[in-house]
């Protein structure tokens, strides 16, 4: 590990108990640099409550976590991984879990329409969109990639 990183041998062993440690530290890592900031929140918090800003809301979000190439690529060789080391199979199920949480949370407090449910399928859809943008960004072009958000939400959250 310590030479693919181009650091001093020794180095992850002095930060990392094992390479499960490593491979759970850096998927919290991952998580944290994708949450918004405290600007981005306040700006949400200020918008309205209406599916045109629901939209708007997750168009930034998709935009936001596809900027994170690296980070967001990450995240899925960690969940591949996953497949084959039980502990930290454990350590994402939780962290996502919370994830999930956090965000149906979130979402029934800020007057948004929408129930926990349009928030899951939305996470779901919206998730396998930035896949796609990252992973083969020619399959759907930016205006149709605005469209897809547009749609999904407009199918998933039920009028108000």
């Amino acid at each position: 590990m310590d030479t693919e990183a181009a650091v001093p041998v020794g180095t992850a062993s002095n930060y990392f108990a094992n390479r499960d440690d490593l491979l759970t530290q850096a998927g919290a890592r991952v998580y944290e640099r994708l949450r918004p900031d405290e600007a981005t929140i306040a700006r949400q918090r200020a918008a309205g409550r209406d599916r045109e800003t629901y939209v708007e809301l997750m168009r930034e979000l998709v935009g936001r976590v596809a900027s994170f190439r690296t980070g967001y690529l990450a995240l899925l060789e960690l969940r591949l991984e996953a497949t084959r080391r039980p502990e930290l199979r454990k350590v994402l199920t939780e962290r996502v879990r919370a994830d999930v949480d956090a965000n149906v949370a979130y979402h029934e407090a800020s007057g948004l329409p929408g129930d926990a449910m349009a928030v899951k399928l939305l996470i779901l859809a919206l998730n396998w969109l930035i896949v796609e943008q990252l992973t083969l960004p020619d399959v759907f072009t930016e205006a149709e990639r605005e469209q897809l958000v547009t749609a999904a939400v407009e199918r998933i959250v039920a009028a108000e």
